[in-house]
């Protein structure tokens, strides 16, 4: 089932504990603005929270001030690639956020049990899986409650979680 933001926005808002969140790729959407211009030196200022992801970050202060939990962790290739250092270098703005966050090295995940691709699971429920295709641009999303896809998302990102680098100790 393909899904528009604003039904991803109602689906987050209607979180009551916890949002979690698996990316597994090392690279997304190169097109983007903000990943030219930060290939051009450009860096977020944490002083400038106006000049931030909107509205996603706002989306994410709104659940967690309202007591949800949000993790989010990332498996990444060493050395990474561009495309994942311009996510650290701005990974500050999902913790301000309330947002925790995680990296893993690829090379310390390979006896995990992963699904095939990334996706967030809403209250230990309902799974949303993110499609995109070869070079990282977004296709769409399927979703599911079916109890063994929701077991293997539960069980691989807490795995990850365990194992994984709190974002102020990651480099």
């Amino acid at each position: 089932m393909s899904q528009s933001l604003t039904d991803f926005s109602e689906l987050t808002r209607s979180v009551q504990e916890s949002a979690v969140h698996l990316e597994m790729r090392d690279t997304y959407g190169v097109e983007s603005e903000g990943f030219a211009a930060w290939k051009q030196g450009r860096r977020l200022d944490p002083e400038d929270r106006a000049s931030w992801w909107r509205p996603w970050l706002d989306l994410v202060q709104e659940v967690t001030a309202k007591g949800v939990v949000s993790r989010r962790a990332r498996i990444v290739s060493e050395p990474v690639s561009d495309y994942i250092a311009f996510e650290h270098s701005g990974t500050f703005t999902n913790v301000a956020a309330g947002e925790q966050i995680r990296w893993l090295p690829r090379r310390n995940a390979s006896d995990l049990a992963l699904p095939g691709n990334d996706f967030l699971l809403f209250d230990g429920r309902l799974v949303q899986f993110n499609l995109f295709d070869g070079v990282g641009r977004w296709v769409h999303t399927d979703q599911t409650e079916d109890p063994a896809a929701v077991e293997l998302c539960a069980s691989a990102f807490e795995a990850v979680w365990e194992r994984a680098i709190l974002h102020e100790n990651a480099v």
